[in-house]
């Protein structure tokens, strides 16, 4: 998935960054604002993003997670963040009816739901600096925020998983100042997600799932959960859920969409 947006000349100026962080890059397009405050928040925002990851990552044997999972710490003895991922993560387990998890192989491993809510973070910290547009994709759990210029909406591509290189569809954010996309499937990490009920990879028909909603957080945490339960019962879930469109695509090429993903194409 990547970030496709609409340049003009009467667009606030650009600050671009991107950062290798979390086994991923975080690409940063922020808009607008008084350059120093801008600045300053970015470089938080960046820190803040390598804070999460020695916090949450399961990689590491001395993260507060790792720890917690191992039953040397307990939640209230991690940082704060810790029991509010751990909140979202079981809101999400019971929204999903189970088919998001928080546990791998057994173990305590909140990372499904990590990601999305770190950018989600990081970019409000932008515009809570005094920016009036953000872009921020964190490998492909996209955030946008304000707008990138006068009349300008965000506009992300949706990459095909069929055809590299090519787009499935094109994500506009156009009357809305927040709105997410997240996409979960096999074609850059392969056969990564896991069937919470069996503990072993999906057995799905599905190769991607896009999900476009007003947080990023819960997109990145309802596209795993829709991929694991296949494209009937996948899309059949995600019409229900308020604010919250998607587009699934099967092995066979087979598009499937909610019934109101149309209005934020183009």
């Amino acid at each position: 998935m990547a970030d496709t947006v609409a340049e003009s000349a009467d667009a606030p100026a650009a600050v671009r960054h991107a950062e290798e962080v979390m086994g991923t890059v975080f690409s940063f397009d922020v808009r607008g604002g008084d350059p120093g405050a801008v600045k300053a928040a970015l470089e938080e925002a960046v820190a803040g993003l390598h804070r999460v990851d020695a916090v949450f990552s399961t990689y590491r044997d001395d993260s507060q997670i790792s720890r917690l999972a191992h039953g040397e710490l307990t939640v209230e003895e991690c940082d704060p963040e810790v029991a509010e991922v751990l909140e979202l993560g079981a809101e999400a387990e019971r929204l999903s009816d189970g088919w998001f998890s928080m546990r791998y192989q057994g173990r305590l491993d909140p990372t499904g739901i990590v990601k999305g809510w770190a950018v989600e973070r990081a970019a409000k910290s932008l515009m809570a600096a005094g920016a009036t547009g953000v872009s921020l994709n964190g490998g492909g759990d996209v955030q946008l925020l304000g707008t990138p210029g006068p009349q300008r909406p965000w506009r992300v591509g949706v990459a095909d998983p069929l055809r590299p290189g090519g787009l499935a569809a094109v994500v506009s954010a156009a009357g809305t100042d927040e709105l997410a996309v997240a996409t979960s499937g096999t074609a850059e990490r392969g056969t990564h997600i896991v069937d919470p009920r069996t503990g072993r990879s999906a057995v799905t028909d599905l190769v991607a799932v896009t999900v476009v909603a007003p947080s990023v957080t819960w997109a990145d945490c309802w596209a795993t959960a829709a991929f694991a339960m296949g494209s009937r019962e996948g899309l059949r879930w995600l019409e229900s859920l308020p604010d919250v469109e998607a587009l699934l695509i099967t092995a066979g090429d087979e598009v499937r969409c909610t019934g109101g993903l149309a209005a934020r194409l183009g």
